[in-house]
């Protein structure tokens, strides 16, 4: 199919304004990093996307879908077929006998959404509010922070196949790991998230949140683009440590550099390709290997075609 039949296909699903070709996936990532996309297009209703994966499976057109780009390293040469960002974003509040359920939509910001927690007096979120990135993001990688993972708080997630058909999937069913879950295979597109928590303290919620806060700032180099942490901790070590511990920190291959701040997160000094980065992750992996005999694994996600 040729991109302009593509064009004119996608244009009878959603608005022409949120249809771009041949767009700068750096654009659309923390890491400020990445090739084109040659369709990227933004979803606001499930029909939507029921609409466009129906689309992409008649004509064979690999179809894509992205969160807020924090955890995301796309790659150079860019990605081929639609690339969509799925932006649901309602929140409803749900007064229980104990406890809270909050319903969230998957396009939803973990910092929008503590915001709106700490306004409502709602406790128990406190710990991940400083994750950047979607709730629907931090579910498919069960993202975590001081202690606490989004596994703790989820009781349900709502998700659509490639097919799209719908599904509801318990805490249990949905299989969290460290910095894993079912969703993280990438057979399932997630739409909402139901969360239990508590009420809680206005002042003590706000206490918490501003801890947190210094907290990343003073150790994580926040202050350039990156994609998060960029490895995962190890069983037995952290993985930050052995790196800094094999004199790496600092260290560069073009403008990608092992931050000075804290070992485990490569940041981008200004015009870093992603070559750059996973030049650095296998320098990096090599040394520590070399050094210490261990293998570090990385946390951000690839994305390539």
């Amino acid at each position: 199919m040729e991109n302009k039949e593509i064009l004119s296909s996608l244009k009878e699903i959603i608005s022409e304004e949120r249809i771009k070709q041949n767009e700068p996936m750096k654009n659309h990532t923390s890491f400020k990093i990445g090739g084109e996309a040659e369709f990227f297009v933004r979803i606001n209703t499930i029909e939507e996307l029921r609409k466009i994966i129906e689309f992409s499976n008649t004509y064979q057109i690999s179809f894509t879908i992205v969160g807020n780009g924090s955890n995301l390293l796309v790659v150079d040469e860019g990605i081929k077929g639609i690339i969509a960002k799925l932006e649901l974003k309602e929140i409803e509040i749900n007064q229980l006998k104990e406890n809270i359920e909050i319903k969230v939509d998957s396009g939803v910001q973990l910092g929008f959404l503590a915001q709106k927690l700490f306004k409502e007096e709602i406790a128990g979120f406190e710990e991940l509010s400083g994750i950047p990135g979607t709730i629907g993001g931090a579910v498919v990688m069960n993202a975590g922070a001081h202690g606490k993972e989004i596994k703790d708080v989820v009781t349900e997630v709502t998700a659509m196949d490639y097919e799209g058909k719908i599904y509801k999937f318990t805490n249990e069913e949905a299989k969290f790991t460290y910095r894993h879950s079912k969703f993280s295979e990438g057979k399932y597109i997630i739409l909402q998230v139901k969360l239990l928590l508590e009420k809680g303290n206005k002042g003590q919620i706000k206490e918490k949140m501003a801890e947190y806060a210094k907290y990343r700032k003073e150790k994580q180099p926040i202050e350039y683009p990156s994609a998060g942490s960029t490895f995962k901790r190890g069983t037995d070590f952290i993985t930050a440590k052995l790196i800094d511990e094999a004199g790496l920190k600092g260290y560069s291959i073009g403008d990608a550099q092992i931050s000075e701040k804290h070992a485990g997160f490569i940041i981008n000094k200004g015009n870093a390709t992603a070559k750059d980065v996973f030049d650095l992750v296998k320098y990096a992996q090599d040394k520590v290997f070399e050094k210490f005999g261990k293998k570090i694994e990385l946390e951000i996600k690839i994305l390539s075609h």
